[in-house]
């Protein structure tokens, strides 16, 4: 498929037939007649909207850095999962072809589809413009649900004229109906001023069961299990504001792998009752997962509508009191007190996409990105991280371990 700028009767015309598509894909959910709520049980899954958009999305969302084979990415869908984030880099842009294929199959009013885009220092609006076509190719649609910058870890970025000049050319085109953004790190300086410019529709953060923690000394006792949480006071200024949250990284687990069996409460499995921790916060429309086999699916969308109960809260407390030195919150903190500018934050994210998800190759890859005065070659071993870090994380030896596994 190709891309060619329209004129303005051609993009009011495309528009037009969005708005049909949506009312068409929300009508299936409501039935005729019916105005969209702000949540929705249906069939089993229940649907939240995000924020001010009109999008009603299942609790439950798919990511793509792994896609399941085609027959379980196909059941997922037929189960009531309507959102599947992704990336143009994504399996090398084979993700956002695969989405295309059951787009093709399963007709392009059943899902929602978010992708990203990059900024890099030497990116110029067409450059920008030329990689969301190239999505838009490969998924095969001409427009993209949510459109998110990846990664996005400074405020500057959000407000960049080379963004902005292509989100507005874009939307122009039609290529996309909502602006977003994806954010590993510095979290309080980014979100904040996604909400505060009034640019962005939704914002896609790191949020799980680790979030309870505050600080290595306030993690003993939770009589307010989310009353902890760094990341709360964002939360609600992106909800008072209309802006969509998406949780992402949502089933992370502390540093190594390990035994989780222990931290099971009856049927209900850790991983589960992560699921259960993070969409207990109505202020999150839905919870990005990658589902790989029928198990986690079954494990993941039973999730969907269930409540957080007390026994579960109690094992996941235990569970963040007994893993929350290896876990690295993405706060930054650490980042911008080294003195030797170690890149900390992409660092030990690279080291849980070896250890936690069992990505070793992207980890690889991320960490090769790093510059020789970034990686853990530069570490002076002065501690100023760890004086920085609220959390207790022995960044040091994390970062000299991800060096030794990931160089």
């Amino acid at each position: 498929m190709s891309r060619k700028p329209q004129d303005r009767r051609t993009f009011i015309k495309t528009m037009a037939g969005g708005a049909v598509a949506l009312r068409s894909s929300l009508s299936g959910l409501l039935g005729a007649g019916q105005a969209a709520p702000t949540r929705l049980e249906k069939d089993g899954m229940s649907y939240r909207r995000l924020g001010r958009t009109d999008l009603l999305l299942s609790e439950i969302s798919l990511g793509s850095s792994p896609l399941p084979d085609p027959d379980l990415l196909r059941a997922i869908v037929d189960r009531g999962v309507n959102y599947i984030d992704t990336s143009h880099n994504y399996e090398n842009g084979n993700a956002e072809r695969r989405i295309g294929r059951l787009l093709q199959d399963v007709g392009r009013d059943k899902v929602r589809v978010a992708t990203k885009f990059h900024v890099a220092p030497r990116d110029t609006p067409a450059s920008i413009m030329a990689s969301v076509h190239g999505s838009l190719r490969r998924l095969d649609v001409e427009t993209i649900d949510v459109l998110m910058i990846h990664g996005a870890e400074t405020a500057g970025v959000l407000v960049d004229e080379r963004v902005l000049e292509a989100y507005e050319k874009l939307k122009r085109e039609g290529a996309y109906r909502f602006r977003g953004l994806s954010c590993h790190a510095n979290h309080d300086e980014v979100v904040r001023k996604a909400v505060d410019c009034g640019l962005y529709d939704m914002v896609q953060v790191g949020y799980n069961v680790f979030d309870i923690q505050e600080s290595t000394r306030e993690v003993e006792t939770y009589p307010d299990y989310l009353g902890a949480s760094g990341i709360r006071d964002l939360l609600e200024l992106a909800h008072s504001r209309g802006v969509g949250v998406i949780a992402m990284k949502t089933l992370k687990v502390g540093g190594r792998r390990q035994d989780l069996e222990k931290y099971r409460t009856g049927a209900v499995s850790l991983y589960q009752a992560m699921l259960k921790w993070v969409l207990d916060d109505e202020r999150v429309t839905s919870a990005v997962t990658e589902i790989l086999n029928r198990r986690q699916m079954e494990e993941d969308l039973g999730a969907a509508g269930a409540k957080l109960a007390a026994a579960e809260r109690t094992a996941l407390v235990r569970y963040v009191g007994e893993n929350g030195t290896d876990y690295c919150h993405g706060c930054a903190r650490c980042r911008r007190a080294c003195p030797a500018g170690v890149a900390t934050t992409a660092i030990l994210r690279a080291l849980a996409y070896h250890e936690s998800y069992g990505k070793t190759g992207r980890a690889r890859d991320s960490y090769a990105s790093l510059g020789s005065g970034e990686n853990a070659s530069a570490c002076r071993d002065c501690g100023a991280c760890e004086k920085a870090c609220p959390y207790g994380v022995a960044v040091r030896s994390r970062v000299r371990e991800a060096g030794r596994i990931l160089a």
